[in-house]
């Protein structure tokens, strides 16, 4: 809706109004819960929006400017702003403040805005475009033109999006190996919460989200707006309270000291920046997971579930170990089988040959064709692990070529894992690795490949003279995934990168998945797959049953919770199945069915989680778009302090519909503390309301530490 310069977009539950009036640039006057049809029926025909506009003026303070100083969406000094600056920039010194004029705004699709503007002093172009999708997103980004004659230096160019005085606390995330994405929280207060990565990748640290919200905001209730960047090098995020009553979301790209020099005529374009807002956090993910899901290029077929060698077999790879494997991932009913780290030229270990990308002769002397023949005889997919950003000191194409290593002018950066990093803003360092990657996956009709990336970049020069590289090496891993689907439409790329750190809607834009943490310990998995489930639906998160004993945490868990908790993602396997006894694999081809029988629930239904009253009991599902369907698990994470634990609330079902309640075989075993069964724990169940499921609750069953049951609720054919 249009009222003269003042605009309403609705979509998905959320509102945004925007105040284009006068020169500068635009300022949004709401961005959140859905106001309604704000027609232009107001008293004395002037029309509720510009009534809104009249009722959003502040007063002016004291030892302020004597004019209001506007907040448009990417703050400027010369409007009077003094919290973060949306562009920080100069030429040679000047031009230091940008002062934008409006030329042009157009509205090219429903709810979307094009605007250019000018700062004619300055000599700079700038044009901005804003959406609100379908799903209730706000994504925008800005473009900027050098119109000078001499250089113009892009230090940061940030955009950022309004929140209410009521949003009075911060969640973010962070992290590290193998304990990605830990929640943190604190009090909004006065000044700028930053968060920077300078990674030169997502990262294992980074916040995914920065979210604010109500006072004690929840997963099912509170108001909650979350920021996201969907850029994968370096980035920031930062949430801004001003003593003069703004408060405001804002980030983009963290450029290094001139990365960013733009030639007359050149442009630089920020990445996307994604805002949701939600009543509670399952509905601000929720808009991110609708979003996703509506790409044209998003993953249409069932997920395959899919066996990874490496925690089987690590280096250890030869022909007999390998097919007996994928025979053994066969019987349990696995559909893909990917081949991991180890089958390269001269990889005996993570010391050396990275950068070779040609099958080893001496462990695979009639190549991969052997083996990749089994596997499909076996009607699994094959897949393959590569890491072709990175190289070894110790390998051919490093000897050959140690220029294409990034790096500093006059000095190498430290080693990680015994590796550099490979400059593929360099010409040639990407035609290699393209022509070798194009060769693989054309040799062996690759289905799927494992893309790593094991190290932060540091000191990252690009070229002779060692120019910041990150954004050059960002844009030319994105060209190459771009190019490689292209060349073999139907390749599937998953996302890994030390396990978690490379999750972005920036990567997501060209694979189809990520490799969520290194770490598949199902006690910690339930934690990382929940965080980073704010962002990604559960078909994009790879979540893989392990052995018994966890590799990177020693922890010992039970096959049901293992599988219980690999579930709800995409299901995988990353244990040596030949060493499993028949009964553990009997038992695992139960959990794998279960999946595949309710992967088209799992994979496009909404994801929920229960405000539940003990920290060592979590509840979470997934209900169908309808709502005739769900699953929820109940996991014991640790010892609760009261035995029984109390009801478990099932949110998301319909208020006014009769559901069936029932245990879900295989997790319906239940391993607890106490003998007496539930009265309803059978395979009859109860029959309750979905108002009652949702405020309520059933009792839950009393579980061992570290432990899961899963419930199924269908809805009965008769109404409530």
């Amino acid at each position: 809706m249009t009222t003269d310069h003042l605009l309403h977009f609705r979509a998905g539950g959320t509102s945004l109004v925007l105040d284009c009036s006068g020169p500068r640039l635009p300022r949004i006057l709401h961005w959140g819960a859905d106001l309604g049809d704000v027609d232009d029926g107001a008293p004395g025909g002037s029309g509720f929006l510009a009534q809104l506009a009249t009722a959003s003026h502040a007063e002016l303070g004291t030892s302020v400017p004597d004019v209001p100083v506007p907040v448009s969406v990417l703050p400027e000094q010369s409007a009077g702003w003094l919290g973060t600056p949306g562009l920080s920039g100069h030429r040679e010194g000047a031009d230091f403040s940008s002062s934008f004029t409006v030329r042009d705004v157009r509205v090219p699709a429903p709810r979307s805005l094009t605007v250019d503007a000018v700062d004619d002093q300055a000599r700079l172009a700038l044009r901005w475009e804003l959406e609100l999708t379908s799903s209730g997103l706000v994504r925008q980004r800005a473009a900027l033109t050098n119109e000078g004659t001499g250089f113009y230096t892009v230090d940061a160019l940030h955009l950022t999006l309004p929140v209410p005085a009521h949003a009075t606390e911060i969640l973010d995330l962070t992290g590290r190996h193998l304990r990605e994405r830990s929640p943190q929280r604190h009090e909004f207060t006065l000044g700028t919460h930053l968060r920077e990565n300078r990674r030169g990748r997502t990262g294992l640290d980074a916040t995914l989200l920065h979210a604010a919200g109500e006072r004690g905001f929840g997963f099912r209730g509170g108001e909650v707006w979350a920021l996201h960047v969907a850029w994968s090098g370096n980035h920031r995020t930062f949430a801004e309270r001003t003593s003069s009553g703004v408060s405001l979301l804002g980030g983009g790209e963290l450029l290094l000291p001139g990365e960013m020099r733009l030639q007359p005529g050149a442009s630089y374009a920020t990445p996307w920046l994604l805002g949701s807002y939600g009543r509670g956090l399952d509905d601000m993910a929720g808009r991110f997971h609708a979003h996703l899901r509506q790409r044209p290029h998003h993953p249409a077929t069932p997920r395959p579930v899919t066996l990874n060698t490496w925690e089987a077999v690590y280096f250890r790879q030869d022909l007999d170990t390998l097919t007996a494997l994928a025979d053994a991932a066969a019987e349990v009913g696995a559909e893909r089988f990917v081949l991991d780290d180890g089958w390269f030229r001269g990889r005996r270990d993570d010391r050396a040959g990275l950068g070779d990308w040609y099958v080893d002769p001496e462990v695979w002397p009639r190549g991969l064709h052997p083996l990749v023949e089994h596997v499909r005889s076996l009607g699994l997919q094959f897949g393959l692990w590569v890491e072709p950003e990175m190289i070894n000191p110790d390998s051919d194409l490093a000897r050959a070529h140690p220029e294409w290593i990034l790096s500093a002018a006059g000095r190498m950066p430290p080693e990680a894992r015994h590796q550099q990093v490979l400059d593929l803003g360099r010409t040639e360092a990407y035609a290699y690795v393209l022509e070798r990657l194009d060769a693989l996956v054309g040799e062996y009709a690759v289905d799927y490949l494992k893309w790593d990336h094991n190290r932060d970049l540091v000191d990252a020069g690009s070229g002779p003279y060692g120019v910041g590289g990150v954004h050059a090496q960002t844009t030319a891993v994105y060209a190459l995934m771009d190019e490689l689907r292209r060349r073999h439409p139907g390749l599937e790329i998953e996302s890994c990168s030390s396990g978690g750190a490379r999750v972005d809607l920036g990567i997501l834009e060209r694979s189809d998945r990520v490799w969520t943490s290194d770490c598949i310990d199902a006690l910690e998995r339930q934690q990382i797959q929940l965080w980073t489930g704010m962002l990604l639906p559960p078909e994009l998160m790879g979540a893989h049953v392990g052995a018994p004993g966890s590799h990177t945490t020693g922890r010992t868990h039970g096959l049901d919770f293992r599988a219980g908790t690999a579930l709800f993602g995409h299901m995988g396997i990353e244990w040596d199945l030949t060493r499993a006894t028949p009964e553990e694999r009997r038992r695992l081809a139960e959990w794998i069915e279960t999946h595949k029988r309710l992967r088209p629930l799992l994979h496009r239904g909404t994801v929920v989680h229960g405000d539940h009253h003990d920290p060592a009991v979590h509840v979470h599902g997934v209900v169908a778009p309808d709502r005739s369907h769900a699953v929820y698990a109940v996991v014991q994470k640790a010892t609760s302090v009261q035995v029984p634990t109390g009801r478990v609330r099932l949110p998301g079902l319909a208020e006014d519909a009769l559901y069936a309640v029932t245990p879900l075989p295989p997790g319906d075993v239940v391993r607890g503390p106490v003998t007496s069964a539930l009265p309803w724990w059978t395979p009859e169940g109860v029959e309750l309301p979905g108002r009652v499921l949702s405020l309520l609750g059933v009792q839950a069953p009393t579980l061992h530490p570290e432990s899961l049951a899963l419930i199924e609720v269908r809805r009965a054919e008769r109404g409530a």
